[in-house]
């Protein structure tokens, strides 16, 4: 194995964790601005309890994100309730978050969008 073989995995690596910081810096300051600690985008689980509330969801539906193929059902519910708490429209909500949340949750958190409150409360 030479140098060449070797640095073609680092290359991966390192962009995998430039994106893994910036989902997770997005979403620090999604939590942020809607009043709920930002600290929680780096905590698995309690991450997505914490997506629910900004939602508006009940904290219940953590049990149904964790059943396969019910769970892809209620993330596009709860991206498009998401959406509509800060005052985008559902096609943000399916295509910015479900869909391309790497893009999606930046333009939340480091866009001028307001949380307006839980839209499905």
């Amino acid at each position: 194995m030479n140098q060449t073989d070797a640095s073609l995995g680092v290359v991966p690596i390192i962009i995998s964790l430039a994106i893994a910081v910036l989902i997770i810096a997005a979403m620090w300051k999604v939590f942020a601005k809607a009043g709920q600690p930002g600290w929680a985008a780096i905590i698995p689980i309690y991450n997505i309890y914490v997506l629910l509330k900004v939602a508006g969801r009940p904290g219940w539906w953590l049990i149904l994100m964790l059943i396969p193929l019910v769970n892809l059902i209620i993330s596009i519910i709860v991206s498009l309730d998401v959406a509509k708490s800060f005052g985008k429209s559902g096609a943000f909500g399916f295509f910015g978050l479900w869909l391309f949340g790497i893009i999606g949750y930046p333009i939340l958190g480091f866009g001028s969008a307001r949380y307006q409150g839980p839209a499905a409360a």
